[in-house]
């Protein structure tokens, strides 16, 4: 029996047949996750978390400890895609392990998750894309949509996600190159940036100093810097590192899927972590007393960035406007794959759920083309993510991007969620779990345990205002200013359960066999 039989079997075994096209190597499912956790791109638009919640050692420490959770919550993950290798992923995990309802709650929360991970990559790119076409057509800030920032940011936000999806309806086979291509952009544009920040700038951080200092910009009181402020920080990092669940949703393009899949998550996890924090070292490094207070500023004159950003300290430390424009075009184009690549994990997963009838309107999202693309999937999985970030059309009175970091919290909270409830049912499910080629084996036991503590603890954290602005009885509370993340991943689980109850439960079985 060939390979490509072999894994046309172990689908069939789980009741699917083979519909979309299986033409992706090991190497292209390890790339999708390591493009989608992006260090190009996460550890840039949400620098200015850790930084202003934190400060450096937000980053010198928080980013090492929060990364070796997240290794081991996809380790938990690699086990359950060896056993299970469908382009269902999580969604399907939870069902075989806790029934059809588990699986409803997770295959939404997953869903949720990846269509804001998908609409805050793509709007997070935006801020880059608009600095660097300013960069090289100066009169492009004070002419396009008439000079407004705000508007300017959305405007490039839908030109992006239409690029995007015409790529992923046209560039089937295209994709997994992009995805290969990505790889080394990232490698080599980290490597280069890197050597960029250490050896360009005249003047240096000390390691004390990057592992010592730490800044409150948030405008809550010092008091609570260590329990409430620093944990904010740790968003970089938590939002970073994820989006690695795409390779088990490209499982069923893959061949060998149920290694592959398991090794593309938690290679994609341990690469991007160093890679990320060698990186992120090396902005703290270029971080000299005079950047550091330029950084810091609220003076849109001095900072015209945003307090925090990491293109003020870059373009402060430089002072050499090749090398900035250099390493602006490399973050740019390496944010581009990511969010390519991220509606590529989210129409998957729609087309996955939406094939065992949990979505409205199901038999639409779950239609393929003759080249094995779910077409209607990538379409609205696009507008789904223009949609939620509407928000960032009125600009916060905090004088942060609140609703870019809300639909940020949205994603880590719903992905992180959804990866949860598998894990804690595998661990429930003890030696009754029968394991695929790619085993914990006995360290299941706490490896599990330590995961869902972990995302337990974060989500807590994530659904808490970021300003005082935005927190409720405060004197200058405004609207603008509020972590919406609460309210919608709260007011979507509402609806599931009230949806649950009234009908879904009635007709809902869980995974659908075809065979």
């Amino acid at each position: 029996m060939s390979n490509h039989q072999t894994d046309e079997s172990r689908l069939a075994a789980l009741g699917y047949k083979q519909e979309l096209s299986r033409t992706w190597s090991s190497f292209s499912n390890f790339a999708i996750s390591f493009s989608i956790i992006s260090i190009l791109s996460g550890c840039f638009t949400t620098f200015a978390q850790a930084w202003n919640n934190g400060g450096p050692v937000a980053i010198s420490i928080g980013w090492p400890i929060i990364a070796g959770l997240i290794l081991i919550v996809g380790l938990c993950m690699s086990e359950l895609a060896s056993a299970y290798p469908t382009s269902g992923g999580i969604y399907w995990w939870a069902a075989k392990l806790g029934g059809a309802k588990a699986g409803f709650y997770t295959g939404w929360l997953n869903l949720i998750g990846l269509v804001s991970v998908t609409a805050s990559v793509g709007y997070g790119v935006t801020s880059f894309l608009n600095g660097l076409l300013g960069l090289y057509f100066p009169k492009f800030d004070a002419k396009f949509m008439g000079g407004d920032f705000i508007k300017q940011q959305f405007a490039l936000f839908i030109i992006i996600m239409v690029l995007v999806t015409l790529i992923n309806l046209y560039g089937h086979h295209l994709l997994a190159v992009i995805n290969n291509i990505s790889v080394w952009w990232h490698v080599f544009g980290t490597a280069v940036i890197v050597g960029i920040m250490v050896f360009t700038p005249t003047h240096h951080q000390t390691f004390k100093w990057m592992f010592s200092q730490h800044f409150n910009n948030s405008g809550f009181s010092n008091h609570a810097y260590w329990y409430f402020i620093l944990p904010l920080g740790f968003l970089l990092t938590q939002y970073t590192i994820t989006g690695f669940d795409a390779s088990a949703h490209l499982a069923e393009e893959t061949q060998g899927a149920h290694l592959a899949s398991a090794r593309g998550i938690w290679k994609s996890i341990l690469y991007s972590a160093i890679g990320g924090y060698i990186m992120l070292m090396a902005f703290l490094f270029a971080a000299n007393s005079g950047v550091v207070n330029i950084v810091n500023s609220a003076d849109p004159k001095v900072n015209p960035n945003g307090m925090g950003s990491v293109i003020t300290l870059i373009n402060a430390a430089l002072n050499n406007s090749a090398l900035f424009k250099l390493v602006m075009i490399i973050t740019t184009l390496g944010q581009l794959f990511c969010v390519t690549a991220c509606l590529t994990s989210c129409s998957r997963m729609m087309f996955a759920f939406s094939r065992d009838g949990a979505v409205p309107g199901s038999k639409r999202w779950s239609k393929v083309d003759s080249k094995g693309v779910p077409v209607s999937a990538v379409i609205f999985s696009a507008i789904l993510g223009v949609v939620i970030t509407l928000p960032a059309l009125w600009k916060s009175s905090a004088g942060i991007p609140t609703a870019f970091y809300a639909v940020v919290s949205i994603c880590v909270i719903s992905l992180y969620l959804a990866f949860m409830i598998p894990i804690f049912l595998r661990w429930r499910a003890g030696d009754l779990f029968v394991a695929g080629e790619w085993t914990l084996g006995s360290k299941y036991k706490w490896m599990n345990l330590i995961a869902v503590a972990e995302i337990v603890i974060i989500s807590i954290y994530f659904i808490l205002p970021t300003s005082p602005a935005g927190t409720p009885g405060n004197k200058a509370f405004n609207w603008t200013a509020v972590n919406y993340a609460p309210i919608l991943t709260g007011g979507a689980l509402i609806l599931l359960w009230i949806w649950w109850h009234l009908s879904v439960k009635k007709w809902f079985k869980g995974p659908i066999r075809q065979i």
